[in-house]
């Protein structure tokens, strides 16, 4: 009988799509491993992760309220019920190991299995290490990063430099830019620009190209705008028989929107970037300013630093983002410049690296 792997946590595609991506390689390296998912109810990785073909328990569970200090009134009671909701799962499935990738679910799963004295390894995708991951990191067997200098959040002798896993269907693109470009419907002799913020959408990049869009488009640029469930209906309006424009509330096809982009606007969360990095192509960042320990901003300065991006506070967007996408979308040299810094940056295989260290760390112990 194989492994019994738990993998926690969750709560956006940037936490969910890497933890299937690990799930994957685990599973291609060892077919007879099993594998349970721990998420928050609610959340979107109790719809996504039976999609991608994993069992999934959910958790009363819910992160700490930045915006709304009130909110966390119950915070401790839900922390101490999810508790017991663990050990209950456990005692059920008994697990070999633990793999937490960020979001609410990871800090009570691994606190609990690092309590029992199973193995938890940790994958810290940003490159500003959030505090639960932070604790949970002095008693990890490892903790695979994505970033330099990351010593300063863990024990450098428990740090694994991997890079952030990325989907499959990201890495090997079927098809030309001009068969993605005509997929959306759009003119593949015209620049396109994807829009994306994120699997839950951004509301000062909505928007920013709700009201610069037709600015955009009689500038003869295209837009492949997903705008997260809230904001569909606005921006379907505002679209309304403009034939420059494909808008939805959600990219399902996304390799195809990566490789219809000329540029890319972007929350600068760890997985949109680790796929940009992937794909290569320009991209102007807006960090979410309320993502844990601003390390979107951290992120996305990062990149800027080493001219691999493009960096818009989000305060800022308003004033500033359509602008900074004509001024690209207009600048070959700069774009290619972009292009060429933001490559090397880029990890193909970290899924591979993950799955294969866990079970070769678990296997020796």
């Amino acid at each position: 009988m194989g492994l019994r792997v738990v993998i926690a946590g969750g709560g956006t595609g940037g936490h969910i799509f890497p933890a299937v991506a690990i799930a994957h390689a685990l599973k291609k390296k060892s077919p007879d491993l099993e594998i349970l998912f721990i998420g928050a109810k609610g959340k979107m990785e109790m719809e996504k992760v039976p999609q991608a073909g994993y069992k999934i328990e959910g958790l009363d569970i819910a992160g700490f309220n930045r915006s709304s200090l009130i909110k966390n009134i119950a915070l401790p009671f839900k922390l101490i019920k999810s508790f017991f909701q663990v050990r209950n799962i456990f005692a059920g499935f008994k697990p070999d190991v633990a793999i937490g990738v960020g979001g609410y679910s990871t800090f009570p799963v691994l606190k609990y299995a690092q309590q029992k004295g199973i193995p938890t390894f940790i994958l810290e995708s940003n490159s500003f290490a959030g505090k639960a991951n932070i604790m949970l990191g002095q008693q990890a067997l490892k903790v695979f990063v994505a970033h330099d200098g990351m010593e300063k959040f863990f024990p450098k002798s428990k740090m694994m430099y991997t890079g952030n896993p990325v989907r499959n269907t990201i890495l090997i693109p079927e098809g030309t830019r001009e068969e993605a470009v005509k997929f959306f419907g759009l003119d593949p002799q015209l620049p396109v620009v994807l829009v994306t913020g994120g699997s839950l959408g951004a509301k000062s990049i909505n928007e920013a190209i709700y009201h610069g869009l037709h600015r955009i488009t009689e500038h003869d640029i295209q837009l492949i705008w997903q705008t997260g469930k809230p904001f569909a209906e606005r921006g379907k309006e505002v679209a309304a028989g403009n034939g420059k424009v494909w808008v939805n509330d959600f990219i399902k096809e996304m390799d195809k929107a990566f490789a219809a982009a000329d540029v890319i606007v972007s929350r600068a969360g760890a997985m949109a970037i680790s796929e940009i990095c992937v794909i290569a192509k320009p991209a102007i960042f807006v960090p979410y300013p309320f993502a844990a320990e601003d390390h979107q901003t951290a992120n996305a300065k990062n990149l800027e630093q080493r001219e691999a991006g493009i960096l818009v506070p989000d305060d800022k967007a308003a004033a500033k983002l359509v602008d900074e996408v004509m001024t690209l979308v207009a600048d070959q040299v700069r774009r290619e410049k972009l292009s060429r810094n933001i490559a090397p940056l880029g990890v193909r295989n970290a899924d591979e690296v993950i799955a294969e260290t866990i079970i070769k760390t678990v296997q020796k112990g």
